[in-house]
């Protein structure tokens, strides 16, 4: 008798805790990809209003938070809060704040003060809260919207966020430009970004 084939990756089914910390009853990965995609695209567009692009705070927590909440406030409990639980990466909870407060007047000041073009500062504050990891989830998603409203609202071209390659090969670049700026050199994520 042949072994039981393994589930696809969509249809992967969900933890125990993943099922507890959900708004809508899920069962897989698959839906939960497809809720959450829906989320994204609405907060997206939420977030590319002129109203909402011209607003003094993108560059402060309370907006940093609302964007998450409407991300994936649908999605998942405690949306737009920050993490309350130590994981195996990202900052103490107790420091995540203060952290996130410090990083985004920094991004702020690089760009009024012109010492990173907007588009430079908006990938640097996007890796810089990758390593808060403020979020209990989508830290990365929410760190590429964020950087792409800062770009959006200084009126400069979009982020291609890696468009030349597409599925694996993306997040393989990706991860490979998280790398090399983890080691110090920017430039790959930069050129990743498409600034």
């Amino acid at each position: 008798m042949a072994p039981p084939e393994a589930p696809a990756a969509g249809r992967l089914l969900l933890s125990a805790d993943e099922r507890a910390r959900l708004l809508p009853s899920l069962s897989t990965r698959e839906q939960l990809a497809e809720v959450e995609r829906l989320g994204l695209h609405a907060a997206r567009v939420w977030a590319m209003r002129p109203a909402v692009l011209g607003r003094p705070d993108l560059l402060g927590a309370a907006f940093a938070r609302e964007l998450h909440r409407r991300m994936f406030g649908a999605v998942w409990r405690g949306a737009g809060d920050y993490r309350r639980a130590a994981g195996p990466a990202g900052w103490e909870p107790a420091q995540i704040a203060e952290g996130m407060r410090v990083f985004l007047e920094d991004a702020g000041g690089w760009i009024s003060h012109g010492v990173h073009s907007p588009r430079d500062a908006a990938v640097r504050l996007h890796y810089r809260l990758l390593a808060v990891r403020p979020w209990a989830n989508g830290n990365g998603r929410h760190a590429r919207l964020l950087a792409d409203v800062v770009v959006a609202a200084h009126g400069e071209a979009p982020l291609t966020w890696g468009a030349r390659a597409s599925g694996p090969a993306a997040r393989a670049a990706y991860a490979l430009a998280l790398a090399a700026a983890d080691a110090g050199d920017l430039g790959p994520l930069l050129d990743f970004a498409g600034s």
